[in-house]
């Protein structure tokens, strides 16, 4: 990319990239942020300062005397290693259609070519199955084979790996010389508490722009079918979503328009909008972290009666267990479900342009979230939090200095604005072009001719994820806008309305998290132990007990969910939720705000 491109949008994007970035700590009240502060036990035990100066017994020495063996800190002062290092670098294979092999395309030869040949880095990517990523790093190290750097969203897989010897103590003094840009940035976004587990520094944070919404996913509806049955909106309510699902049933639009699939256990069934606010401190603590289902709590109770009610009035799809991801989006694509979530510009670019193709004259639309309580049902409009930090970043015990000293470089390299605008946007006038603004807009569809230099899965996120987790440029207006990209199908004024819809959306996710209807699930600075014990025999025992539960009779609900929820217990859930509370009731995790 010319520099001359990237100055006239780098003003711009900083200023939006600092305006939006939430601060874990600081009770913040712009509009991106809900205004709370979430403080971990490391956090408050120590300060920005003290955890900087940590020196740790096992911290890795200053890597190699031949790169970065200037006093000068940051890119400036490397210079490339004497021998070939390694670089083993992790990266998500989500099993999407359409991408190109993860581990090597051009993206990875151009990040050899503009990193790792500059500095004697030989590069490895290393593919992680996303739907099962304990079982990939337990393969991985149980073969002396860990990457580099071990990278994760969540807080209690990170611990597990810790508990499990597969990471290695680092000096935050040693990071800030080799990557002061990147420290800098989590000094910037109070990150620093975030660093410790047990009070032995693991972690850095990648940054996270407007942590308390979730804009980037977005819920797609067929309007063309809501407008044959006499709406004239996407429905708000349960009681309208019933109603219009029965009536596109009746007048043989669909056999069954609520569709469905079957869930892999990561992330599934979250209860937020059935939880009863403000919550109970403890039962937050206990229940509330979104990866290992709360079966036998009472908002997952009430999520599995909305389910069961939809299955037995034939909404859903009675198949929905055997349809896997890719069935459910083609089952969209092709008029047999009602709607499709999915991340833009994904989503918008590949799922809702192949409908238009098959369908020119369908209609699609934005389900803008909503922001008042359904006072009939009992629900909120809430949703997740994201973690005030992006991607966790961790390294590896099987490493060597030099290994990590070049995990640290290519961390630093990759924050830098430039290479990682090319990395996040791509070829001019190939995957961007510049609007009035001078800001970079998404082209969309990628033609044959191009298929060699086809980024991977959302604009190339699983590889430059290791600093930020969105692209950003300019105000969240001109984020939205540049992720929605243009579509050889979708007709232009659906685009533009596609905008506005997504923008307003975000104001809308805003207003809910002021209401508190956004929180940040409890983080831990403890390892929870039983939760390494029990995790994968809890998500194989939720799929059998949760589509038991979806299928049976409206009037066998209550006695099936009982007996499953106390069988769940029996098998860890109860050990889990039990350390949870201790863990908080010591101290030893964040609190409710």
């Amino acid at each position: 990319m010319k520099k001359s491109v990237l100055k006239r949008i780098l003003a711009s994007a900083t200023a939006g990239v600092m305006a939006a970035a939430m601060l874990a700590g600081c009770g913040s009240t712009d509009t991106g942020s809900t205004g709370s502060s979430t403080e971990t036990a490391a956090s408050t035990a120590t300060s920005t300062e003290t955890a900087a100066s940590t020196e740790t017994a096992a911290s890795t020495e200053a890597a190699s005397t031949e790169a970065g063996g200037s006093t000068e800190p940051g890119i400036a002062g490397y210079t490339p290693f004497a021998d070939t290092v390694e670089l083993h670098i992790p990266v998500y294979d989500r099993g999407a259609e359409g991408v190109p092999d993860v581990s090597d395309n051009y993206w990875t030869q151009w990040l050899q070519e503009n990193f790792g040949d500059q500095y004697n880095i030989h590069m490895t990517f290393v593919p992680i199955t996303r739907s099962d990523v304990m079982t990939s790093y337990s393969l991985l190290a149980a073969s002396q084979d860990l990457p580099t750097f071990l990278m994760e969203y969540d807080f209690p897989k990170q611990a597990q790996w810790a508990a499990d010897g597969y990471l290695r103590e680092y000096d935050l003094n040693e990071f800030a010389q080799v990557a002061p840009t990147y420290y800098q940035k989590m000094v910037d976004n109070d990150q620093i508490g975030y660093t410790q587990l047990n009070g032995k520094t693991y972690f850095a944070l990648a940054e996270r722009p407007y942590y308390n919404t979730n804009y980037t996913f977005v819920t797609f509806v067929r309007m063309d079918w809501l407008e044959q049955v006499g709406y004239d909106h996407v429905p708000t309510t349960r009681a309208e979503y019933l109603d219009a699902m029965q009536k596109i049933m009746d007048a043989g639009i669909c056999e069954h328009p609520g569709g469905g699939s079957m869930i892999d256990g990561l992330g599934s069934d979250q209860n937020y909008a059935y939880r009863t606010y403000p919550m109970n401190e403890e039962e937050w603590a206990m229940y509330g972290d979104y990866s290992i289902v709360s079966l036998g709590w009472e908002p997952n109770k009430r999520l599995l009666q909305a389910a069961n009610e939809e299955y037995n009035l034939g909404i859903t799809n009675p198949e929905y267990y055997l349809t896997d991801g890719e069935t459910a989006k083609a089952n969209f694509i092709n008029g047999k479900q009602y709607s499709y979530a999915g991340y833009i510009p994904s989503t918008i670019s590949d799922v809702v342009g192949s409908l238009y193709q098959l369908n020119p004259d369908a209609k699609v639309a934005v389900a803008v979230q909503a922001t008042e309580a359904d006072t009939d049902f009992g629900t909120v409009p809430a949703l997740r939090s994201n973690n005030p930090f992006g991607m966790m970043v961790s390294f590896s015990s099987q490493a060597t200095d030099d290994q990590i000293k070049a995990a640290w470089m290519y961390m630093e390299w990759m924050i830098q604005p430039e290479n990682l605008f090319n990395f996040q946007w791509g070829i001019e006038g190939e995957h961007y072009t510049l609007n009035d603004k001078g800001l970079p807009e998404s082209t969309g569809a990628i033609t044959d001719q191009d298929v060699a230099h086809r980024q991977g899965f959302n604009y190339n996120k699983d590889y430059w994820c290791v600093a930020i987790e969105a692209r950003n440029a300019g105000t969240i207006e001109d984020v939205i806008a540049a992720a929605v990209p243009n579509s050889d199908y979708i007709p232009a004024d659906t685009i533009e309305q596609y905008k506005k819809d997504i923008i307003q959306n975000y104001y809308n996710q805003v207003e809910v998290a002021k209401k508190g209807w956004v929180p940040v699930d409890c983080m831990f600075a403890t390892t929870i132990d039983s939760v390494g014990e029990y995790q994968e025999t809890l998500k194989d025992l939720y799929k059998t007990y949760r589509d038991e539960i979806v299928m049976t009779s409206p009037d066998n609900f209550d006695s099936l969910y009982e007996q499953r929820a106390q069988e769940y217990r029996d098998a860890g859930y109860q050990a889990i939720a039990d350390e949870r509370l201790k863990a908080l009731n010591d101290g030893m995790s964040s609190r409710l705000q």
